[in-house]
């Protein structure tokens, strides 16, 4: 009997490490180049970290995100997301993105 309440144990054991390994590698990162920068806010969880620096070369600060659009991201698009920090690239709107 012994050994049938280790095989259960066991058993249920795998289950929930599946289960918590699933929740933990979470959606895959949404594509957020060229859309607008609130669009980033409104789509990712509000927890999540965002740094977001201007990528035109001006080092301009970020103040207002309806003025700016994406750029870069990291992580990329379709890649597994889980809340961590994400990096974003932006410049202002009505200019082009700098070429990699």
């Amino acid at each position: 009997m012994r050994r049938a309440g280790v095989v259960v144990g066991g058993a249920a054991a795998a289950t929930l490490l599946a289960v918590t390994t699933a929740a933990a590698a979470g959606p895959p990162m949404p594509e957020l180049r060229g859309r607008g920068l609130m669009h980033v806010f409104s789509t990712l969880d509000y927890r999540t970290r965002v740094d977001v620096r201007d990528v035109s070369g001006a080092h301009r600060h970020v103040l207002w995100p309806l003025s700016w659009k994406v750029c870069t991201q990291s992580p990329a698009a379709g890649q597994q997301f889980d809340r961590g920090p994400v990096a974003i690239g932006v410049v202002k709107n009505g200019e082009r993105c700098p070429k990699k």
